[in-house]
């Protein structure tokens, strides 16, 4: 935020960010019991993919920036699985998560091509 550095420039990094702020909105609807289980683990995971892609772009060897983009792109698949339970467990309807899900296509599709992987959803 105080630091000029060029992740912030990247889209991956803008719509990591959006998605990050569509997790809390939606965390911020489920029931007090889920706070420290899937409020917890999904606002996690949606921080650690924002920051995962602002650490990999800093460093310098280009196996070093794929492992971190791995690991974002990990987490935006740990997202989708927990939406998923929060829709079986009733908590949420499919609908209210239509813009996340296109948050979260974004950002494994953005993900796949920065870690030389060309696989898109559904194709893991």
């Amino acid at each position: 935020m105080f630091i000029p550095l060029n992740h912030k420039t990247l889209d991956v990094y803008k719509a990591a960010h959006e998605m990050l702020l569509e997790c809390y909105k939606i965390t911020s609807l489920l029931p007090q019991e889920e706070k420290y289980v899937l409020v917890s683990q999904i606002r996690r995971a949606s921080l650690s993919v924002k920051l995962n892609i602002a650490e990999g772009s800093s460093r310098k060897s280009p196996s070093e920036r794929k492992r971190f983009y791995e690991v974002a792109r990990s987490s935006v698949v740990e997202i989708d699985s927990a939406m998923e339970a929060v829709v079986d467990l009733k908590y949420v309807t499919l609908e209210k998560l239509q813009k996340l899900g296109v948050l979260l296509n974004r950002c494994f599709s953005m993900l796949c091509n920065m870690t030389g992987g060309n696989k898109g959803p559904g194709n893991l």
